[in-house]
């Protein structure tokens, strides 16, 4: 076949698109030449060119073309499908492939095109394609049905632009007949009249020809095959209608066709919906055709504005789009309602989307221009045509109330706005000028979200990469983006050295604006200070910070003051000495402050009063702030800070806050400490000092986890556990052997009062907790940040167990509340366990049995020892043994040694406490083996006989002969023991998987004979019982060959069977046929009234009704037609059935054991 030559250089070779279509050419040029030779060879090429690009194997020859009706071919090709090839051309992936699919639409094109002028209206070779595809496209085959629909959708492609030509040439001809017609008879030629008529004749039969042939693929197969069971051939068909409109609007830019996009917007799949709002872009981008789209977009208008919460991003993007086309053809067609359904989605956290909005808000809102501001263009500043743009901005992020989320306002604007956005010079004179006359000034809420997005714009300009939460980090520049950086640092730069000063002295004393304000040093380049001697600048800015630091006590201000000196303190730069002795003088003052005051404070005999504990505490947090980004370790903070912290556990009166900055500044003198000794050449001295001021202050926060004040004890117990944790073995950790020194064990004491904190104040109800929220609980965001403080105290005790700076035991009081708060805490508690099981099997699984016995002593100390063991106490107890139990996965060989030591030590536990009354009532505990049982499924069979002799050696004969109910625990735990012990198809299972077996290959047959488990010899099954508590589990045996039935090579089947007869496919081996909706809408004048189709299900996560039906009466016999898609079978319904399917059976992607 001379065409298969085109795919096979095409798929071999790495052609450019252009040398595709000039092979393509060659092609076609030279069948067309057999064609006129002999079109029935020709023909006969064509039809296996397009049965073999199908994937089937099969050859239709001369003889079966001559006699067999197109349907008799094509079952007789179907049966040429390989049974085990699940994959055709269409689906294979790779560049290969890919470029075999651009091959083969160019060269349908190209067939048409060489042969519009005379071959396709031979009323033969159009005739039998058509026909081909007509039934290869109704096939029960899905590669038959998907190529055949791509084939004829490009076909009818291609005839749309052969009719367009012809409708262009007939509009021309009619012209020109018009015009001699019009002449006067003595210059009109009768004979170019005739020829002219002649020709418009020709014309007019050649597109009825063609309007012939486009109804037949219209109605053969677009009209079936648009609401396909596969997604892929519903996507080929409204791209394809979506050409065909944009291309030819006056044939096809009707309701008659754009009913089928609008209906295909409700399909279940994203990649369809995705297909119909790209289709319809190409249609509103051209604004001559928004009058013939008013209906349509009168009736689908507010489905397109609840495709912009599409589950699937990349749709909703595409219908953000969509709108943006619709607002700029007419803006009267989007209600306000419509537009602020957009509006809220510059927020998403979803870039794209978030960007796409930004766009439509900036259409909508900021593109319209004044005629009266073109005279003013070249103003700037307060003048500026951008002022009021900037208003509008401001406006617009105060109403949107998400007063936290300028970043993501400003950056989703940033790509279609950014002359808008750079414009500082313009919000500088927003806030440094007095208003025009008549203008409104800001208003100080105003002023605040102005200097809030002047921030965000300026982090965005000097970063170059979006805010926190969107995107993937931080990407390579282009040299072009380097350079705007540059220019925008500059330009930054030298507008704010100046304003900053004069900015900071306006609000000097709000709080909110100064804290921005405080931030945009740290985009500056500081090296203009010195090149544009800015060097006043720099001064006027060091003295606002300065007299900001003396005023203010707020935290955000004082550490925004520091950040900004530690920002300009650069020893790369020469304003370093300038800036570094203004730090200088400033801590000096602060340090020697706190020192006077502190030692009036403390003096003995004297009550401090209000107003000098007001000042002790405001130079700390001053202090606290600074040491937070500088080293202060020059003045000493650690002994006036353990005067202060002493005295405080001495008289215990000592303010909280005091207190809590008091414990903050002393955490971070130790850590400046460790960072200079570890950095530089210490000496032992050093290191003593260190290690002494570490476990010294460790005491004090110990000592303070009893403060009666909850603000104060959770501040201890965060700096205890970030102490413990910088100060555990993890140290010496990438060479630093010489810090052994400071390794620091808690003690018994200690682990245990941190975990009393723990169980007093993180599981808790959250109607208990008022202390923490200041009494404001009733506020559901107190109540959520309450929640968040509890997790990461919680958080902070489980990163100690994590890395073993605890002992692994006192995990048993929080993993025994994975149940209760499970909502709250749940994930990491759960994290826990996988990491403690990660470092210790064993010793995870003896926690886990221990917080099981904790929670059974609790009951009893609560019920006594006849409780009711179906009571809800008892019942929850076993549900978290469950959850435990599910939480060591089914890899059975992995965990065995863990599961027996946790039997071991469930089983001493039931029969700890024998019964007072003697040897014939059950042990105290023996309830707790029904608990135990739950892990009994998790033992391998020669593992659980081993399980059963050690628990023999508690019983006695009586115990064994006894049927009470008191007993039955015990003989629950017993038959949990013995169940399974003959077909343990699990543990079998579990020994395949974790040695990697390849009994899943399809190719090898697995022995069928009868499986044989070699027998433990005793020694071996009492090895582990005789042991201490140390013990390990014994030597694992080999396990046995899998041998199961079900592994087993099914009965290939004849080419005339099927596994599809009678029992159909189970739904997750394939594709689900659509779930279609109806309804009856004949209220008015509607799309659907002539030729109603229906609506594929909605799945937008706004809807919330179901779509109504627009046609009862449809046929859908062609949507259930479809094989698995990984399979091309035949399906016949007078065919026997075969139970199993070995393409599941063998899929590694499902388990090998029954459910």
């Amino acid at each position: 076949c001379k065409i298969q030559q085109l795919f096979l250089h095409s798929s071999k070779t790495k052609k450019s698109y252009s040398r595709i279509i000039w092979y393509s050419c060659s092609v076609v040029d030279d069948w067309i030449e057999s064609y006129k030779h002999d079109r029935d060879i020709a023909l006969l090429d064509l039809i296996n060119f397009f049965i073999q690009c199908s994937g089937c194997k099969g050859v239709v020859t001369a003889e079966m073309f001559r006699h067999m009706q197109n349907s008799e071919i094509i079952r007789k090709m179907t049966e040429e499908f390989d049974e085990d090839s699940g994959d055709y051309p269409l689906t294979m992936a790779g560049p290969q492939w890919k470029k075999f699919k651009s091959s083969f639409c160019e060269f349908i094109g190209v067939l048409v095109r060489q042969c519009q002028y005379s071959i396709i209206y031979d009323e033969y070779m159009m005739d039998t394609v058509i026909s081909l595809l007509t039934g290869l496209s109704d096939s029960q085959v899905r590669a038959f049905r998907h190529t055949s629909t791509l084939a004829a959708m490009k076909l009818m492609t291609a005839l749309v632009n052969v009719a367009l030509n012809l409708s262009i040439n007939m509009d021309n001809t009619q012209r020109q007949y018009e015009a001699e017609r019009n002449k006067i008879i003595g210059k009109r030629a009768n004979d170019r009249l005739e020829l002219l008529l002649q020709k418009r004749k020709e014309l007019q039969e050649n597109q009825d020809e063609i309007e012939n042939m486009m109804n037949a693929i219209f109605k053969g197969v677009f009209v079936h095959r648009y609401r396909d069971a596969i997604a892929e051939i519903r996507a080929i068909c409204i791209e394809e209608i979506g050409i065909w409109m944009k291309m030819y609007s006056d044939a096809f830019l009707n309701d008659s066709y754009l009913k089928y996009v609008g209906w295909t917007m409700h399909d279940k799949q994203g990649e369809v919906r995705l297909k119909c709002l790209t289709a319809l872009q190409g249609l509103y981008y051209n604004k001559e055709l928004n009058s013939k789209l008013e209906l349509f977009t009168s009736r689908f208008k507010d489905r397109i504005v609840s495709m912009t919460l599409d589950k699937e991003y990349d749709v909703a993007v595409q219908a953000i789009k969509l709108l943006t086309l619709v607002l700029q053809s007419s803006e009267e067609v989007l209600t306000a309602e419509d537009c602020e359904n957009v509006y809220h989605l510059v927020y998403s956290a979803h870039r794209p989307v978030a960007v796409a909005a930004g766009e439509f808000l900036y259409k909508k809102l900021f593109s319209r221009r004044d005629p009266e501001d073109d005279g003013i263009l070249k103003r700037r500043g307060r003048q500026s045509p951008n002022a009021n743009l900037v208003k509008t901005l401001v406006f617009f992020f105060l109403e949107s109330e998400l007063h936290e989320h300028a970043a993501y306002l400003v950056d989703s604007m940033w790509d279609c706005a950014t002359d808008l956005l750079k414009d500082w010079e313009c919000m500088n004179s927003l806030l440094l000028e007095e208003p025009l006359n008549g203008e409104e000034p800001l208003t100080d809420r105003q002023e605040s979200a102005l200097i809030e997005i002047m921030l965000c714009t300026i982090r965005q300009a000097a970063e170059c990469h979006p805010p926190v939460g969107r995107g993937t980090g931080k990407r390579v520049l282009t040299a072009k983006e380097k350079k705007t950086q540059l220019d925008d640092r500059t330009k930054i730069t030298e507008l704010f050295a100046v304003a900053l000063p004069q900015l900071l002295a306006k609000y000097s004393v709000d709080a909110e604006k100064v804290t921005n304000l405080l931030q945009l040093p740290q985009y500056f380049d500081l090296e203009i200070y010195t090149t544009g001697r800015l060097e006043k600048h720099l001064d006027a800015l060091l003295r606002q910070i300065r007299d900001i630091v003396e005023k203010h006590t707020d935290i955000d201000v004082l550490e925004a003051c520091s950040k900004t000196y530690h920002a300009l303190c650069n020893e790369e730069f020469t304003i370093f000495n300038r800036v570094d002795i203004a730090r200088s003088q400033l801590i000096d003052e602060l340090a020697d402050k706190f020192n006077r005051l502190l030692e009036d404070f403390l003096q003995e005999g004297e009550e401090p009063d209000e107003d000098d504990a007001y000042q002790v505490l405001s130079t700390l947090k001053r202090i606290t702030a600074f040491h937070n980004a500088h080293d202060l370790s020059r003045w000493d903070l650690f002994g006036c800070n353990y005067k202060l912290l002493k005295t405080g556990i001495e008289n215990g009166d000592m303010p909280e806050q005091i207190v809590i900055h008091a414990l903050q500044c002393t955490h971070y003198v130790i850590l400046w400490q460790l960072a200079k000794v570890t950095e530089s050449s210490s000496t032992k001295e050093d290191l003593l000092r260190l290690k002494k001021q570490m476990r010294v202050f460790c005491q004090i926060c110990q000592h303070y986890l009893t403060n009666v004040n909850t603000a104060v004890k959770e501040q201890a117990f965060t700096i205890l556990c970030d102490v413990l944790m910088i100060f555990s073995h993890q140290i010496m950790t990438g060479g630093r052997d010489m810090l052994e020194p400071l390794v620091y064990t808690p003690d018994s004491s200690l682990q245990s009062e941190l975990l009393s904190f723990i169980l007093d104040h993180v599981f808790i109800d959250q109607d208990d907790d008022n202390n923490s929220a200041d009494g404001q609980q009733d506020d559901e965001a107190s109540k959520i940040e309450a929640l968040h403080k509890r997790r990461n105290l919680l958080a902070a005790f489980c990163k100690l167990i994590v890395y073993t700076v605890v002992e692994m035991n006192t995990a048993a009081d929080i993993f025994k509340q994975y149940m209760k708060y499970y909502n709250d805490y749940g994930d990491i508690i759960k994290e826990t366990m996988s990491k403690t099981r990660q470092i210790d099997k064993i010793q995870c699984a003896k926690t886990l049995i221990l917080s099981l016995q904790q929670l059974f002593n609790e009951m009893i100390q609560e019920n006594g020892y006849n409780f009711d063991r179906s009571s809800p106490t008892f019942s929850g107890i076993k549900e978290l043994a469950r959850r435990f139990a599910l939480t060591f996965g089914l890899d059975q060989l992995k965990t065995r040694e863990a599961i027996a030591m946790l039997h071991k030590d469930g089983i001493e536990f039931a029969f700890k406490e024998p019964n007072p009354q003697g040897e014939s009532h059950p042990p105290l505990n023996l309830a707790f083996l029904d608990i135990l049982s739950e892990f009994s499924s998790k033992l391998l069979r020669q593992d659980k006989r081993t399980v059963y002799v050690y628990l023999e050696k508690f019983m006695t004969f009586q115990m064994s002969l006894r049927r009470e109910d008191v007993w039955l625990p015990l003989m629950s735990y017993r038959n949990s023991l013995l169940a399974g012990g003959d077909d343990d198809t699990m543990s079998v299972i579990s020994g395949i998987s974790s040695r990697g077996s390849t009994v899943r290959n399809k190719k090898t047959k697995p022995a069928t004979g009868k499986r044989k488990v070699p027998e433990e010899s005793s020694s071996s099954d009492s090895m582990w019982l005789n042991r201490e508590q140390t013990m390990h589990t014994p030597v694992m045996m080999q396990t046995p060959q899998l041998t199961s039935t079900i592994m087993r090579e099914p009965k290939r089947l004849r080419p005339e069977e099927s596994y599809m007869g009678v029992y159909p496919m189970q739904p997750e081996h394939h594709q689900a046929p659509l779930d279609y909706k109806y309804v009856d809408d004949r209220r008015g004048t509607s799309l659907m009234e002539d030729d109603e189709e229906p609506i594929v299900e909605d799945v937008m996560m706004s809807s919330e009704g179901r779509i109504e039906d627009l046609n009862e009466g449809m046929d859908f016999d062609t949507m259930d037609i479809d094989l698995p898609p990984s399979k091309n079978r035949r399906e016949r319904t007078e065919l026997k059935p075969d139970f199993f399917d070995p393409a599941s059976i063998m899929d590694e992607s499902l388990p090998f054991f029954p459910t």
